[in-house]
């Protein structure tokens, strides 16, 4: 008999465990998200306005179907992507500090929105709400996620430095802010507004007709990284590693590359850029999990990331007052205090571990 196969069953279950816990949060803010708003509704009252809307007042039933349950699901979806390429930006480049918003990819992101927004002006604002404007700005936002991440890809071609590459990620994302910055001086005063409020981060502003894309976008970036599960186990090992395995490794960084532009770039065409969720949640979940095995990171990154932006969500909506906090102070206030923990822990800022 084998002595070991107990202690085995016992360490396997653990993450399995975590994970089913972080899927049971998940649905406990999820349900909260739904309840608090600035009209208090009952859970009975909730739930009669999704599954029997015939039951309750009208009014209710456009509460929740048209507002609460958009902005949930948004919560859910934004969670998830922006943890799972933070996750795949930490293992390519093997940078505890990697993320979307570090690397300047929202910032190309918004960048991409800035020349649609600002540069077609009321070309823009009179298809933004239809499916075929949702699609314009996610477009546009994956181009400039894409076009930033080349420009880090053949950086780190040539510089294996990983403070370097940090350093000039930050550079990268200056520069784009500063185009954006003079496109909004030259911009007229209503689309200077609305891409104002666009930058300060927003869940609820998501509309039925953008969420029809943000869905597919995210779910296809999600899918992506799944299958590069393995990929990214083998880039923790070193590309050298990763080639003697026989792995294609522009082919496989392509495909990593593709799925975080996806991801982060439908986020922030929608949501605008939303910072340190990126950074800060695959490391809590690496600690909860104790393990560097893909295949269980990126279901707990896409478990926990939901759970964090529900719960940001919720916090953000002042819980007994009629005013709402920009999303993006919230995941700064909770993320901050995680990626100060990481320099500490790591004393300087070096290769993934």
């Amino acid at each position: 008999m084998d002595h070991t196969s107990p202690t085995k069953t016992k360490r396997s279950l653990r993450p399995e465990g975590s994970l089913f816990l972080l899927a049971v949060l998940v649905v406990i803010f999820f349900i909260l998200d739904l309840f608090i708003g600035s009209y208090h509704i009952s859970l009975s009252n909730i739930l009669k306005a999704l599954f029997a809307p015939g039951q309750v007042d009208s009014q209710l039933v456009t509460i929740v179907r048209q507002f609460r349950l958009p902005k949930a699901l948004t919560a859910l979806l934004a969670g998830a992507a922006l943890s799972v390429a933070g996750l795949q930006m930490q293992t390519v480049f093997r940078n505890p500090l990697a993320g979307p918003y570090v690397l300047g990819i929202s910032s190309g992101a918004s960048l991409g929105v800035a020349l649609l927004v600002l540069g077609a002006g009321n070309l823009f604002a009179a298809g933004a709400f239809s499916v075929m404007g949702a699609w314009s700005v996610a477009g546009a936002a994956w181009i400039g996620a894409a076009i930033i991440l080349l420009l880090i890809l053949a950086v780190s071609a040539r510089v294996k430095d990983i403070m370097t590459i940090l350093i000039l990620g930050i550079l990268f994302s200056s520069a784009t802010s500063a185009i954006v910055n003079i496109m909004q001086y030259f911009s007229n005063e209503s689309m200077l507004k609305s891409f104002v409020v666009w930058t300060m981060g927003s869940l609820g502003s998501v509309t039925n007709a953008q969420l029809h894309v943000l869905l597919p976008g995210v779910l296809l970036g999600l899918f992506l990284a799944i299958i590069s599960a393995k990929l990214l186990d083998a880039f923790l090992l070193g590309e050298d590693y990763a080639r003697s395995m026989g792995m294609n490794v522009q082919l496989a960084r392509v495909l990593i590359f593709i799925s975080t532009c996806i991801l982060a770039g439908s986020i922030t065409a929608f949501c605008g850029p939303i910072g340190f969720i990126g950074i800060a949640v695959p490391h809590i979940v690496r600690m909860a999990l104790r393990t560097a095995r893909h295949q269980r990171l990126i279901p707990g990154s896409i478990l926990l990331g939901s759970a964090t932006m529900l719960f940001s969500d919720i916090i953000s909506q002042l819980p007994g007052s009629e005013s709402t906090l920009p999303i993006n102070s919230v995941t700064a206030l909770l993320g901050i205090p995680v990626v100060v923990w990481i320099i500490l822990r790591k004393k300087t800022v070096g290769a993934l571990s």
